[in-house]
């Protein structure tokens, strides 16, 4: 009975993602490519799958060893707190800088189009008005740590001869290109182990 609950459920599931990966592809087809950049739940999803995962496997034997408590011995609470520890080092910093890159980018949209020369930011749904020759500097920080699970986190800081700054994280886009795009603009690159801002 149960397993037949079990697999009539992961059979539904799997043809829901199924129609909508059909409707996805079917509706990208007939659209415009956007590029307007916004935090999105793909985003997220992206940036957080394997941290998330690691997160669930180090805390998902808690209630294991949690469950068998009369019987558990030192040895088996000091190995499952080590692992605990161990997944939470390994996904810790990639969810600090998630939450720190949502904070700077949640009201931030960007529209960028290279081939008609457009860059805007829109902070608060208020577009921060700036040419190119307004630009003082752009710092281009990256991730050392290629093998981390917070390696895809980077950032872009505008630096305008007026004093402001505006951060654009990678939360939003891959900012690889929108780094291309400013090249005439004087760069600053720096790459560090654990890109906080």
């Amino acid at each position: 009975m149960k397993a037949s609950f079990l697999r009539s459920l992961l059979e539904a599931a799997a043809g829901l993602l199924l129609v909508l990966g059909a409707a996805r592809w079917l509706t990208g087809l007939f659209s415009r490519r956007t590029r307007v950049f916004q935090i999105t739940a793909a985003r997220h999803l992206q940036l957080l799958f394997w941290p998330l995962l690691a997160l669930g496997a180090g805390l998902s034997v808690l209630p294991a060893v949690a469950l068998n408590s009369p019987t558990t011995s030192q040895f088996e609470w000091s190995l499952t707190l080590g692992f605990v520890l161990f997944t939470l080092a390994l996904s810790g910093p990639a969810l600090l800088l998630h939450l720190r890159y949502w904070l700077l980018n949640y009201e931030t949209t960007l529209v960028f189009q290279p081939d008609h020369n457009r860059l805007e930011v829109y902070e608060a749904g208020q577009r921060q008005a700036f040419e190119r020759r307004d630009l003082a500097g752009v710092e281009r920080v990256t991730c050392r740590a290629r093998r981390t699970f917070w390696a895809k986190y980077d950032y872009l800081r505008l630096r305008f001869v007026d004093g402001r700054t505006i951060v654009l994280t990678s939360l939003l886009t891959d900012l690889e290109p929108l780094a291309g795009f400013l090249r005439n603009v004087p760069t600053q690159r720096r790459s560090r182990p654990w890109c906080w801002v």
